[in-house]
């Protein structure tokens, strides 16, 4: 029984994605080395879409994450380093947009479908809420229906 857990959380822990950055991607400053990996985390692997360039195996996130190692090393700060990465491939290129004009729709879609449902559903309720749902008993329906509740 034990080994059966532990083969299951072998196969649990491989699921996990492994992270591509390669050993001569590594940066020699620890702190340099940080930023970049905590920038990489932030960016979407143009080819893999669900990933992060930090994740991913794509030569496309591998040149980025050597872009960004080179930037940082250039003395970009974070933000220019994004900025400047968004300057070449758009918005899309951030796993978390940023809220601008553009993303707004992106950002407030699900606030106004979640509001939608529930005026939607509050609106049923009370539609329905007054109706009876079948037909009145008839006397002799109600006259059995004590009766029944007698014997109990």
């Amino acid at each position: 029984m034990m080994r059966r857990l532990l083969l299951a959380a072998a196969f649990l822990a491989a699921a996990f994605p492994a992270l591509a950055v390669n050993p001569d991607e590594v940066l020699a400053d620890p702190a340099l080395e940080a930023r970049a990996r905590a920038l990489s985390a932030e960016l979407r692997c143009m080819v893999c879409q669900n990933q992060s360039i930090d994740d991913s195996n794509a030569e496309l996130a591998r040149d980025l994450r050597l872009l960004v190692r080179e930037r940082l090393k250039n003395g970009d700060s974070d933000e220019a380093v994004i900025d400047y990465v968004v300057s070449r491939y758009g918005e899309f290129v951030l796993l978390n947009p940023r809220l601008r004009g553009e993303t707004l729709l992106l950002w407030g879609a699900p606030i106004v479908l979640f509001l939608a449902g529930a005026t939607a559903m509050i609106l049923f309720v009370r539609k329905r809420g007054g109706k009876s749902t079948g037909t009145p008993l008839s006397e002799t329906e109600k006259v059995e229906l004590e009766r029944a509740l007698k014997r109990d």
